[in-house]
């Protein structure tokens, strides 16, 4: 009897949780929208009751101003991580004239393949393609390696793809 008594009140116990963890989950689905956003500005919504509208978070001040500087930083790269493959890298006295030769070569057998001249004191580099993945760019690699067979694949900041219909 001792036994079943306690089976039961372990049973009630089990299903007050599930039910406390359910209301908590709701109430969590509603506090959630009004936090403030990434960019710091809340967010208005007018579907929320009164007293969750006046629902004060209190946050260190220090993880607000580092997720700014976090998206001031990203905004000032003005690009993306990414891959590119390097063709060609020189840092003779002629090494510019070179990596433009270099680059008008490649756009005439690749018009469609973006082509940077990067300076890197006190070298020259030509580096193509704008990839997201180390894969993508592996696929040009393997296709220009008959013509650059020193080419590799570094990391550098791409330009942001190009959307579809927009160009």
């Amino acid at each position: 009897m001792i036994i079943l008594n306690y089976i039961c009140n372990l049973n009630h116990l089990l299903m007050m949780k599930k039910v406390l963890a359910f209301c908590l989950a709701l109430l969590a689905s509603h506090i959630l929208p009004a936090q403030q956003s990434f960019t710091g500005k809340e967010e208005e919504s007018k579907d929320l009751p009164e007293i969750i509208k006046n629902l004060n978070i209190k946050q260190d001040p220090r993880l607000t101003n580092m997720l700014k500087w976090h998206i001031e930083n990203n905004l000032k790269k003005n690009g993306a991580d990414g891959f590119r493959v390097e063709i060609f890298t020189s840092s003779d006295s002629d090494a510019l004239e070179k990596s433009l030769q270099v680059k008008k070569e490649f756009l005439v057998m690749y018009p469609e393949t973006d082509v940077h001249i990067k300076y890197n004191a006190p070298d020259f580099k030509v580096r193509v393609g704008d990839f997201r993945t180390r894969n993508e760019a592996l696929r040009l690699q393997k296709l220009l390696g008959s013509k650059y067979p020193n080419s590799f694949i570094v990391e550098d900041i791409i330009r942001f793809p190009k959307l579809m219909g927009k160009e």
